[in-house]
C-alpha cells in the first residue's frame, strides 16, 4: 500500500504521516520547500517525540519526499499508483495541489480500486473544497474520471508546536490526537489508519473540534499576548486568563448542545481535556505562533465569528466570545504579516467598515453591533 501526503511539515510528519506509517503504507511526502525535502530524503528515519503524560517516542521509516515544484510529474506518477492521498497544507493551498491530484487520477488504471482522498485541514469540509477544485479543473472530463477516486472529509486534532532549532526532521508533539473520517464515501473499503475512527456524520466532530480546540487555543493566545505572556502553558497558568478561556468555551459548547444535541456532560469533560492539553508545560508552544494570522481567525466561518454568529442567531450568550475577539484585535506582532495589516486597517477604516470587511457579517446581523463595539474600543486605544 502507498500513501502520498502533501505537506511534509510538522503536522504532516508528526501526525498524518505517522499514522499512515503505522497503517503499513509506503509514505511519499510532497512539498515545495527544497531544504525540507532534501532533509527528509537524507534521513532513513525520523522520530516523533510525544511529550507529556503518557508520551512515547515513535520512529517512522519507509518514506521519501518529492519537490512538487521542481518535479511535478514525479508526484503525479506516485499518485497514479497510490491507495491514499492526504493533505496538511492549509485550506488556502488546496487549489495548488489539486492539479497534481487530478493528473494522477487521470493516469490511474480504471479497473483499480478508487484513490482515497482526504484533506486533513483546520477547516469545515476541506475535502469538499479540494474536490471542487479538482472538478473545476477537469471540467467535462470529470464524468469519465469520477469513479477513479473517492473523497472523504475529516476532522483532525493534534497540537504540534513550532519545533526547536536543530531537530532536523524529528518532530515534537503532544500525546493526544484525534482523526475522525467520514465513513460513507468509502463503502466497504475503509483505509487502514490505526487510531482513526470512521463516523456517519462528521459535522458534529468537526465543529466540536473547531469551536473548542481552535477557539480555545486562539483565545488563550490572544489573552496571553494581551497580558505579555510568551508561552501558551504559562497563559493558562494565570487564573484570570484560564477563567476567560473556560467561559468562552462554555459559550461554544452551548451552541454545540443546541445545534447537534451533544451531551453537556460529555462536552464538559472534553473541554477539561482540551484545557489540560493547552496547559502541558512540556509543549514549547507560544502565543505568537498560535495567534498568528488574526485576520483569518476573525473571518466569517472561522473559530470566533463562526460559532458566535450562530449562537447570536439562536439567542445564546456570546459575551465571552466577543471579548476574545477584542483581545485578538490587540494582537500586534511585527513578524506576522496579517497582524501588521490588522493594525493598519484598524487605523484606516471606520468601525463599521472594518467589522463588515473583516468578519463578513451583515450590518443587521445580531452579532454585528457587539463586534463593532470592540472594534471601536480598540480604535480608541490606538488613538491615545
Amino acid at each position: 500500500m502507498k500513501a502520498v501526503h502533501f505537506g511534509a511539515g510538522n503536522i504532516g510528519r508528526g501526525f498524518v504521516g505517522l499514522l499512515l506509517h503505522e497503517g503499513g503504507y509506503e509514505l511519499v511526502f510532497s512539498d515545495v520547500a527544497a531544504p525540507l525535502v532534501d532533509a527528509a530524503n537524507a534521513a532513513s528515519s525520523y522520530t516523533v517525540h510525544e511529550v507529556g503524560e503518557g508520551g512515547t517516542d515513535k520512529v517512522v521509516t519507509g518514506f521519501r519526499a518529492i519537490n512538487s515544484q521542481t518535479d511535478p510529474q514525479a508526484v503525479v506518477d506516485e499518485i497514479a499508483g497510490a491507495n491514499v492521498v492526504t493533505t496538511a497544507v492549509g485550506p488556502t493551498i488546496l487549489r495548488f495541489v489539486a492539479p497534481h491530484i487530478l493528473a494522477g487520477i487521470a493516469l490511474r488504471d480504471p479497473s483499480a480500486p478508487p484513490l482515497q482522498v482526504m484533506a486533513c485541514e483546520n477547516a469545515i469540509g476541506a475535502t469538499d473544497i479540494l474536490q471542487d477544485e479538482i472538478k473545476a479543473l477537469a471540467g467535462d472530463a470529470w464524468d469519465g474520471l469520477a469513479s477513479r477516486a473517492v473523497f472523504a472529509n475529516t476532522a483532525v486534532d493534534r497540537i504540534v508546536p513550532a519545533q526547536a532549532p536543530g531537530e532536523s526532521v524529528d518532530v515534537t508533539v503532544e500525546p493526544f490526537f484525534e482523526w475522525a473520517i467520514e465513513r460513507l464515501p468509502f463503502g466497504d473499503l475503509l483505509p487502514h489508519i490505526p487510531g482513526a475512527h470512521f463516523v456517519d456524520d462528521l459535522t458534529p466532530y468537526i465543529e466540536r473540534k473547531l469551536f473548542t480546540v481552535n477557539t480555545g487555543h486562539a483565545t488563550t493566545a490572544y489573552f496571553g499576548s494581551q497580558a505579555g505572556v510568551e508561552k501558551i502553558s504559562d497563559a493558562l497558568a494565570d487564573p484570570s486568563i484560564a477563567a476567560k478561556v473556560r467561559t468562552t468555551l462554555e459559550e461554544t459548547s452551548a451552541l454545540l448542545v443546541q445545534k447537534h444535541g451533544l451531551d453537556p456532560a460529555d462536552l464538559a469533560a472534553y473541554r477539561a481535556t482540551i484545557l489540560r492539553r493547552f496547559a502541558n508545560p512540556a509543549l514549547p508552544d507560544t502565543v505568537g505562533r498560535v495567534g498568528r494570522q488574526p485576520l483569518r481567525k476573525l473571518s466569517r466561518h472561522e473559530r470566533f465569528i463562526g460559532p458566535a454568529a450562530e449562537a447570536a442567531e439562536r439567542g445564546l450568550p456570546v459575551g465571552a466570545l466577543v471579548a476574545a475577539m477584542g483581545a485578538a484585535l490587540e494582537f500586534d506582532d511585527s513578524a506576522d504579516e496579517q497582524s501588521v495589516d490588522l493594525q493598519r486597517r484598524l487605523r484606516e477604516e471606520d468601525a463599521a467598515q472594518f467589522t463588515a470587511s473583516v468578519t463578513g457579517l451583515e450590518a443587521d446581523h445580531p452579532l454585528f453591533a457587539q463586534v463593532e463595539d470592540v472594534v471601536r474600543a480598540r480604535q480608541a486605544d490606538l488613538k491615545v
